[in-house]
C-alpha cells in the first residue's frame, strides 16, 4: 500500500485496481459509501458488502438497457399504464398472470385478438417489458417486417442463420398477423419459423383477425395456414379484447361565441 495514501480518500490507489479488475463501476459510489461506512463505523464486511450490492445492481442495469434495446419495442409500454377500466370483459387476472412468466417457462404462446385501437399491440408490448424485467431477451416484430426480414436473408444467403436466430429468441412477439395477405414465400417462412419455435419457445402474436378467421391470413396454401395455426394454437393462452378504441380522434372544444341580439330584442 503507498504510504502517502490518504485513508479517507483511497480511491486515487484503487481506481486502476477497480479498472484492472473490471469494477470500475464501484468507483461511481465509492466515494459516498466510504463516507457512510466511517460516519456509522460500519464493519469491513459490511462496507465491502454495500459496495459489492452496488455493483451487481450496477451490470443488472446496464444487461436490462440492453434487453430493451434488443427488444426494439416501438414505445414504451408498461403494464402499469394499461387501461383495464376501457376493457372490462377483459380477462384480468389471466393478464396479471402472464406478467409473472409462466408461460414463458411453459413454453406457450399467448395470442391477442381484437378489432384496431384496443390496445393488444400495448398489451404485448407490456408483457414483453415484463419479461425483459425478468431477464429474458425479447424481440417485437410486425409481421409483414418479420417476414421481409426472413426473405431479404434469402436473398443474400443468409437465410438459415436468421431464421436460426429468431428460432432461438427465448420471446418472439409478433404484431399485426393477418393485417396483410400472406403470399409465398412469407406463408412458409412463417410456417417454417413457427415449426422451429413450437415447444422450444414462447411465441406473442395480435391480430385483429376472430380466431375463426386466421386461415384467410394465408392468400393461397391453406394446408399450410392449417399447420401454422395449429402450432399456435396448441396450448396457447388467449385473449380477446373489445372496447372502445385508443385511437378515436380528439374533438376539439366548441368555440363560444357570444349570442348575437337580433335587431328587435337590441332595440327593447
Amino acid at each position: 500500500m503507498n504510504p502517502n495514501a490518504n485513508p479517507l480518500n483511497p480511491i486515487p490507489e484503487l481506481a486502476p485496481q477497480l479498472k484492472l479488475l473490471r469494477l470500475s463501476g464501484i468507483l461511481d459510489s465509492l466515494d459516498e459509501r466510504n463516507r457512510q461506512a466511517i460516519s456509522a463505523k460500519l464493519a469491513y464486511t459490511d462496507f465491502l458488502a454495500m459496495l459489492i450490492g452496488d455493483e451487481v445492481a450496477r451490470r443488472e442495469g446496464k444487461k436490462f438497457d440492453m434487453r430493451l434495446r434488443r427488444a426494439q419495442f416501438r414505445t414504451t409500454k408498461t403494464l402499469e399504464q394499461f387501461d383495464f377500466a376501457r376493457l372490462p370483459n377483459l380477462n384480468r387476472a389471466l393478464v396479471h398472470d402472464l406478467a409473472t412468466g409462466r408461460y414463458l417457462h411453459q413454453k406457450a404462446p399467448v395470442l391477442l385478438v381484437g378489432p384496431s385501437g384496443v390496445g393488444k399491440s400495448h398489451l404485448a408490448q407490456a408483457l414483453g417489458h415484463c419479461a425483459v424485467r425478468q431477464g429474458v431477451d425479447v424481440v417485437f416484430t410486425g409481421c409483414a417486417a418479420l417476414t421481409q426480414s426472413l426473405n431479404a436473408a434469402r436473398a443474400t444467403g443468409a437465410y438459415d442463420r436468421k431464421l436460426a436466430a429468431l428460432a432461438r429468441v427465448p420471446l418472439l412477439i409478433i404484431d399485426d398477423f393477418g393485417l396483410k395477405p400472406l403470399r409465398a414465400p412469407a406463408d412458409e417462412d412463417l410456417h417454417d419459423l413457427m415449426a422451429e419455435r413450437y415447444e422450444r419457445a414462447a411465441t406473442i402474436v395480435t391480430s385483429n383477425l376472430d380466431f375463426s378467421e386466421w386461415t384467410e391470413a394465408f392468400a393461397v396454401n391453406r394446408l399450410l395456414a392449417s399447420a401454422t395455426i395449429d402450432r399456435l394454437r396448441h396450448n396457447a393462452y388467449c385473449l380477446e379484447l373489445d372496447g372502445l378504441s385508443y385511437r378515436d380522434p380528439q374533438v376539439p372544444p366548441a368555440s363560444k361565441k357570444t349570442p348575437q341580439k337580433s335587431a328587435g330584442n337590441a332595440a327593447k
